[in-house]
């Protein structure tokens, strides 16, 4: 057991030191060696556990996963809401989540598989907004593949912009004004009212994710 822990920190450690480098540095200028160096680790302990810099490169990248669990919402429309909300927040105040994004963003690492957040996100969303058109909650245009793809790509473009104009200082204030200019385009008026599209939602949500979380885990 005590090995098993050992072995689930060294791997944790390598994480965080690959996550510091890509995002400093970049995938493509990235090298194994500076992060052999920022781990503290030896080469033959990093090769025990990722074989290569683009299998680091990936473990980096499903960090962006959201392991969290939200509870079910009345309103499938808030559940969408409540994801964008808890990714920001997690963007905020996690290194990994941040390096994971960098990378899902570096367009100059051509020889890096990117799609696999990306194509997460389209996933997640999509399948919320399914349930909200199978409740009435969308008005009759929206196709729930067309729209999850813009929510998402339209998402992701705020974020570029927060990284690049304040290291994401403002990324809370960009996000709440991109869901009031989205979700009317594809809401029903009469669930607008019911969205909570506060600046604060995502450490909320956060919190009552992470409780969530301990309470499915404890009860399987």
């Amino acid at each position: 057991m005590a090995e098993q822990e050992r072995a689930i920190r060294t791997r944790r450690a390598i994480l965080l030191a690959a996550a510091k480098v890509f995002q400093e540095r970049g995938y493509q200028t990235a090298t194994i060696s500076e992060i052999l160096s920022a781990a503290g680790v030896t080469k033959g302990a990093l090769y025990f556990h990722f074989q290569s810099k683009e299998e680091l490169a990936q473990g980096v990248l499903n960090a962006q996963y959201q392991d969290l669990v939200i509870p079910d919402r009345t309103t499938k429309l808030q559940e969408i809401v409540d994801m964008v909300a808890l990714h920001t927040y997690r963007l905020e105040t996690n290194p990994m989540v941040r390096a994971s994004v960098r990378l899902a963003m570096d367009q100059r690492a051509t020889d890096l598989d990117r799609s696999g957040p990306w194509q997460d996100w389209v996933d997640g969303v999509q399948s919320k907004l399914e349930r909200a058109q199978a409740q009435g909650e969308l008005l009759p245009h929206v196709l729930p593949a067309e729209t999850a793809s813009v929510i998402v790509g339209a998402y992701g473009g705020v974020q570029s912009m927060s990284q690049a104009v304040s290291d994401y200082g403002d990324l809370v204030v960009r996000v709440s004004a991109l869901l009031r200019h989205l979700l009317p385009s594809i809401s029903q008026p009469s669930v607008l009212p019911s969205l909570d599209l506060s600046e604060t939602r995502g450490q909320r949500v956060y919190e009552e994710a992470l409780e969530h979380s301990k309470q499915l885990a404890a009860a399987s």
